[in-house]
């Protein structure tokens, strides 16, 4: 990723650090008061709704931080356990979900799965034509010659994601996408072995990771926003997430 992409990640990602160490702070200086919190569902997602929204559309101004709202249950609990088990790294949610139970982290997930809000667009930075196109067919079609499988191949004909447990990508910033990419090279971000979306993302060139990034934010909404049915896709590489057999190769 060039260097402004990475100027531009930085920005929110030290503004969710200072967060985070203001939530260190408070808790040190309500230790006392903890017995007066209370334990309710509302209370737990206060964390989650202060960066992704109120329901979990995320924040689209910012162009950084995620849509939650309709992703996949399953989904959301694996990845609060990938932060809390140091398989994806970023400060305020591995502090986030420390001391979550696993029951909480359930419930957290499937609040968010079943929040339907509109998506609203995030900026996009200006691409040639010829980027957009190459997004566009790493998107649909893949590249066979360097074994990089189709987007859709595995996030659903319409990128709505496939349940239980694969993201829509529609609807997502383009500097997250871009970020995730490069975390998934960086081994910054990984799930359970095997790791399918390292294997991809390994397989991509930067201006690979531009293309598809650009190509995703930029796409029109289907009509239907939900993920589509459990074994309706097939995915070409095993994947941890999915728990889907194929050849990782």
């Amino acid at each position: 990723m060039n260097t402004n992409a990475s100027l531009r990640h930085a920005k929110p990602f030290g503004v969710a650090i200072l967060f985070a160490v203001a939530l260190l702070c408070g808790t040190a200086s309500h230790a006392a008061d903890t017995s007066a919190i209370p334990d309710t569902l509302q209370q737990r997602i206060a964390a989650c709704t202060t960066c992704h929204g109120v329901h979990g559309e995320g924040t689209p101004g910012s162009g950084y931080f995620p849509r939650l709202a309709g992703k996949p249950a399953a989904y959301l609990a694996r990845q609060m356990q990938d932060f809390q088990n140091g398989l994806r790294k970023y400060a305020p949610m591995e502090y986030t979900v420390r001391q979550l139970p696993p029951a909480y982290m359930r419930e957290i997930a499937e609040y968010f799965a079943a929040q339907q809000v509109p998506y609203s667009r995030s900026p996009l930075p200006p691409v040639s034509a010829a980027t957009l196109q190459r997004g566009e067919q790493l998107v649909d079609k893949g590249d066979p010659a360097r074994k990089i499988p189709a987007c859709s191949s595995c996030h659903g004909s319409q990128l709505t994601g496939v349940e239980p447990s694969t993201p829509g990508l529609v609807g997502l910033p383009y500097d997250y996408i871009s970020a995730q990419l490069g975390s998934w090279r960086t081994h910054t971000r990984a799930t359970v072995a095997p790791d399918c979306m390292a294997t991809v993302a390994n397989r991509l060139s930067e201006s690979d990771i531009t293309a598809v990034a650009a190509a995703l934010a930029s796409r029109e909404l289907p009509t239907d926003t939900h993920a589509q049915a459990a074994g309706s896709v097939t995915p070409p590489l095993a994947c941890g997430v999915l728990g889907a057999t194929g050849d990782p190769s």
